[in-house]
């Protein structure tokens, strides 16, 4: 599958991200011909995260304020707690996640970034899977949580793809891949 002439954006907190959710799709996306795009709240350099401990530094490529949803063919959204936590509290990067939905491009979220799914209000009425401790949050947004290592969902605008956590990587890349593909 080739994703040659597609630009992905990957929307991440300054710290938070789980760098392998990160680092993972990000690789997928770069070997199947497609350009991922780093965005965060703020310009500069995010901190991803070996779980409690500080990992590498990302640059980041754009601002999610200063982005457009037409710049980009889909939007990964790597875990961490403290990223989609970051994330839900500024209307900007929820717009730009509920903006990306709307349009019916390809949505992928791994983890605890349903959080953010959450606050975007587009998980409503659709089935989705997330790390074991978001499951009653996005049960009480109206949502369907199954627990299986991938989930994609078209019950609504474009494909919503979802991801338990990080032992889930290899399924929930090659499901984005397919949905960033089609």
């Amino acid at each position: 599958m080739s994703l040659n002439g597609k630009t992905i954006a990957f929307l991440a907190a300054p710290e938070g991200t789980e760098q392998v959710e990160l680092t993972e799709p990000w690789r997928a996306v770069r070997d199947a011909g497609g350009t991922p795009r780093l965005i965060s709240t703020e310009p500069g350099q995010i901190t991803a995260f070996r779980h409690l401990d500080k990992g590498d530094t990302f640059p980041v490529d754009g601002v999610v304020g200063e982005v457009s949803v037409q710049d980009f063919d889909g939007l990964v959204l790597p875990g961490g707690v403290a990223n989609p936590d970051h994330l839900r509290t500024r209307p900007e990067a929820v717009r730009f996640v509920r903006e990306f939905v709307e349009s019916g491009k390809p949505v992928a979220s791994i983890c605890h970034a349903a959080w953010t799914l959450i606050e975007a209000d587009v998980v409503r009425g659709r089935t989705v899977t997330s790390w074991p401790s978001v499951q009653t949050d996005l049960r009480n947004a109206g949502a369907t949580w199954v627990d299986e290592e991938v989930v994609v969902d078209e019950n609504g605008p474009g494909k919503l793809i979802t991801s338990r956590g990080p032992d889930d990587l290899k399924a929930f890349c090659e499901a984005t891949l397919d949905a960033l593909a089609a």
